[in-house]
């Protein structure tokens, strides 16, 4: 439901303890604002000289916000001394085999043929959130307390069907061991934490404050030694519609309790999404979320998605939160804070645009920069009624699927359309809850963190200035990425993936 109708928090409280509440996180807030919003006492300094001859640490260095982060920090802080990354072993590969693989990303392309030294400055660390001691030898967890000036905490896990267990032990538990590493760190200036601007998704309004946990920290310790049924599993979950926005929320909770006496903030990033600008506008290297949606709208095999197109989308480009996290870091520094500094990194207040209007662009785009995996003209609807929405599914997704593998079977290949369209169904029923909910995001801090980048003459490299993205640009530049770096479709395919859209 759309910000009219919408009653997250209110059922159960009574008017004295939202009241009591409110107080709180006004008083709070207050602070927050005093520390942030004073611009003028800010220590001098620009960014890049903040990170010149800095050594960072970065958890989730393989994933899309962490491998965005590194590449902007190497292509403008290029006077950083050295960027650890920590990186588990995966799938048979060690974590060095993972670094190589790493740097053959297309979002170092400008780094390559513009600089390619830098990429040396980049050291992996084998370790793992997950493990006890963070997976680290002796000998490098020494080296990271002696040496490390900043740490950005991006490790964790996304995926909202993780299991409870494993969301409770990367997000949570992987959290309070980075919380220790920091705390034995002689020279940290500064630690962020990247969590989720739906670490409270069961609150309509969301202030940039932490939140009591929603639940107890030894209760999700306990889940971890000894199995827990269905029911106890959902009482801990609560009003949270996923495993990994409670585990965020008790995550943020940890560092505001534990951490408050380091120089830490959090960010809260809504539903990142391709580049804006850089390196590239569209750069993106995944289909999670929006990007695997608006791939499938412009191969014309998605017609139905469950959703309120009045509400307001709320995503945020990889770039803009890059650019916070970084942004943060130099403030956090420079600014200690009686609370913990949250920034809320959203769009939906400083630059909304609906699911519909979102929507109709992306149908604008994919006719015009059509991939030549196209196999239907795109055409889609949004839709809340569910029986409308499981016949166009039926028909237009699942037997046609079925009809390809038919043509695959007869032709002596291995049918997979069926359990694609399986699979995508199930995606898309993960995100219903933040496709028919709306949020209102308080943006303060953010705000006045973009007036103290601009007062260091830093704007043009380090912006987070929200309210300038154009979006109809945006979203035709977000398809082409997704058609070159997702696709591999190349430049030259276009006029022929015209001819076969029009024919």
């Amino acid at each position: 439901m759309c910000r009219k109708d919408n009653k997250y928090g209110e059922e159960g409280i009574t008017k004295a303890s939202t009241r009591a509440c409110h107080y709180i996180y006004t008083y709070l807030y207050i602070y927050s604002l005093v520390a942030i919003g004073d611009t003028n006492n800010v220590l001098a300094g620009s960014i890049q000289d903040f990170y010149a001859d800095s050594k960072i640490l970065v958890t989730g260095a393989t994933g899309f916000i962490g491998k965005a982060l590194i590449e902007k920090l190497l292509r403008s802080c290029t006077q950083v001394s050295t960027i650890f990354m920590l990186i588990r072993p995966k799938k048979g590969l060690n974590s060095q085999i993972r670094h190589d693989k790493l740097l053959d990303s297309s979002i170092f392309d400008t780094i390559r043929d513009q600089n390619p030294e830098l990429l040396k400055k980049l050291v992996t660390v084998e370790g793992d959130v997950a493990q006890e001691n963070l997976g680290l030898s002796e000998a490098d967890r020494k080296k990271l307390v002696e040496e490390i000036d900043v740490v950005f905490h991006s490790a964790a896990t996304v995926r909202f069907t993780e299991k409870l267990k494993d969301a409770i032990e990367l997000n949570t538990l992987g959290t309070i061991k980075v919380i220790e590493l920091c705390r034995e760190m002689k020279n940290l200036k500064a630690f962020v934490h990247v969590s989720t601007a739906y670490s409270n998704a069961e609150k309509y309004e969301v202030l940039e404050t932490v939140y009591p946990a929603p639940c107890d920290l030894e209760q999700l310790k306990a889940c971890c030694r000894d199995p827990i049924d269905k029911k106890k599993e959902k009482k801990l979950v609560g009003k949270h519609p996923n495993n990994y926005t409670m585990t965020k929320a008790v995550s943020e909770y940890v560092v505001s309790t534990q951490a408050s006496d380091l120089p830490v903030a959090i960010v809260r990033p809504s539903i990142v999404t391709g580049a804006w600008k850089e390196p590239v506008p569209g750069w993106v290297d995944n289909v999670s979320g929006i990007s695997g949606i608006m791939v499938e709208i412009s191969r014309g095999t998605l017609r139905s998605i469950i959703c309120d197109e009045k509400c307001v989308m709320d995503v945020i480009p990889v770039d803009i939160v890059v650019n916070t996290l970084i942004a943060a870091a130099w403030h956090t520094a420079r600014h200690r804070s009686i609370t913990v500094p949250v920034y809320n990194c959203t769009s939906g207040t400083l630059n909304p645009i609906s699911w519909y209007n979102y929507g109709r662009l992306t149908e604008k785009y994919c006719l015009q920069v059509p991939s030549k995996y196209v196999q239907w003209y795109p055409g889609f609807s949004f839709t809340t009624n569910r029986f409308r929405h499981s016949i166009i599914e039926l028909f237009m997704h699942f037997l046609p699927a079925l009809f390809i593998d038919l043509i695959m079977v007869l032709n002596g290949m291995k049918p997979i359309m069926f359990e694609i369209a399986k699979k995508f169904k199930k995606a898309c029923k993960n995100g219903e809850f933040f496709a028919l909910h709306e949020w209102k995001f308080q943006c303060d801090n953010l705000v006045a963190l973009n007036k103290a980048i601009s007062a260091e003459n830093d704007k043009d490299t380090f912006s987070v200035d929200i309210a300038k993205i154009e979006w109809d640009s945006y979203v035709r530049n977000y398809l082409m990425g997704l058609r070159k770096f997702v696709l591999k479709d190349d430049p030259e395919t276009l006029a022929g993936a015209r001819k076969k859209l029009h024919r």
